[in-house]
């Protein structure tokens, strides 16, 4: 398996440019199955995670052609099968989008249960709850299984604002018969944009982005040309990597209104940060960076997707910071690896205290998941030594061309084989 090799170099300076959402990209892709018609996506980031959807899509009898690297052609016609139960289904937790497409198109649906990053529990209860008011009958055994004679539109509760179960939820609903409204949706830009989306192909949604959103059931729904909004958490990234590096970065092709609550608590950190219609410059050169407190909350809160990259950082900073992870039981897993690197962080439940080190130190870590695997790249960036980063699956599965922009942003960072010559592994520094 490869692992990544990230050295401590010069801060990092240039600019990158931001790929489409994954967030959004998945939910959109599988959304297109809901007309019999012809979709054309713009702007789809190429990643793993993209590739597998593409993938069960084709088990589906749907066609799908790349017209270049990231503009993608869905033609689901003939689409027939109903049931998405390959190995792809169980890699990846974006695939339980099957349910509320294949329910919503067809009335039925057998669904593979999903997979994905391990960090805590997330049962899809929320989901089902939506499907069975509308209609659905539901059977979670080996598969979960879902039939409807008639989806009818319902007044729907969700207990927490749960990205998901809102998206799922639209799916099924745009074309049941009548008005659903769900109540505590989710409020995130890629449901915003999984709105949109559905709104080009003939949908009628109406209040996306706030706590009420309302679906009128439309009957047919037609084919659509669509551009995927950029991914909010790897601009994130690349600007926590700017201050961990004492470089400046220009981050470009993002929505700034996206970035809001990460650029405050930047801010609250120490870091300049400017911004224009569709970039942020962040610099962390000659910066006094100060502790802070961080809580994650659903969008337009902290996101729970950026906490990780943020601990990078605390880890760094002199004083005592505290992050506090609201949004999922398990988030934490990835401490252990900072503190091989001798970051010093406690944790009890859902709180970690950061007591900021003068410096990390390069050992092998593993990417427990995918934006704890960009956390241990941007710590990389700044430990003593050399870092070896493993489990770099997840990493591919949300950043694209990650190693190559780390590279033209003027970081030492390389893809390495574990029987490549210059692969020497480390011992991990005590702590």
């Amino acid at each position: 398996m490869d692992k990544l090799m990230v050295r401590r170099g010069n801060p990092l300076h240039g600019e990158v440019s931001i790929s489409g959402s994954k967030n959004a990209a998945l939910p959109i892709m599988i959304a297109s199955l809901l007309c019999e018609d012809v979709v054309t996506l713009e702007n789809v980031p190429d990643i793993a995670d993209t590739k597998n959807i593409t993938r069960i899509m084709k088990t589906l009898d749907v066609d799908v052609e790349y017209l270049d690297e990231h503009t993608l052609r869905i033609d689901s016609r003939h689409m027939t099968n109903r049931c998405a139960d390959c190995e792809e289904v169980r890699k990846m937790r974006a695939s339980y989008y099957y349910l509320g497409a294949l329910l919503g198109r067809f009335g039925s649906a057998r669904v593979a249960f999903p997979g994905g990053c391990n960090f805590g529990v997330r049962p899809i209860d929320l989901h089902i709850k939506g499907f069975e008011a509308l209609g659905a009958v539901v059977s979670t055994q080996s598969i979960i299984e879902m039939k409807a004679d008639n989806l009818m539109g319902a007044r729907i509760f969700l207990d927490f604002a749960s990205v998901g179960a809102t998206i799922n939820i639209m799916l099924a609903a745009v074309k049941a018969r009548g008005t659903t409204v769900i109540e505590n949706a989710a409020k995130e830009p890629h449901v915003v944009d999984t709105a949109s989306f559905l709104n080009s192909m003939g949908a009628d949604v109406k209040g996306a982005g706030t706590d009420t959103i309302r679906i009128r059931g439309v009957r047919k729904m037609h084919g659509s040309s669509y551009a995927i909004i950029p991914d909010q958490i790897e601009a994130g990234t690349y600007m926590v990597a700017a201050a961990i590096s004492e470089g400046e970065v220009t981050i470009r092709n993002l929505i700034p209104r996206h970035m809001e609550s990460i650029s405050a608590k930047l801010r609250e950190a120490g870091v300049r940060i400017a911004q224009g219609g569709d970039w942020i410059t962040v610099s962390g050169r000659d910066c006094r960076l100060r502790p802070t407190k961080v809580k994650t909350m659903p969008y337009p809160g902290f996101p729970t997707d950026m906490q990780p990259q943020m601990m990078a950082l605390l880890s760094i900073i002199q004083g005592t910071s505290m992050v506090n992870e609201s949004v999922f039981d398990d988030r934490f897993r990835y401490v252990e690896e900072l503190k091989k690197m001798g970051a010093h962080i406690d944790v009890e439940g859902h709180i970690a205290i950061v007591e900021g080190v003068d410096r990390l130190v390069g050992t092998e870590v593993q990417a427990t998941d995918l934006r704890a695997g960009a956390a241990m790249i941007l710590a990389g960036l700044a430990a003593e030594g050399t870092t070896y980063i493993t489990n770099v699956e997840y990493i591919d599965r949300g950043y694209e061309s990650m190693v190559e922009h780390f590279r033209d942003l003027g970081a030492d960072i390389s893809r390495v084989s574990d029987d490549g010559p210059d692969l020497k592994l480390i011992k991990s520094v005590a702590v």
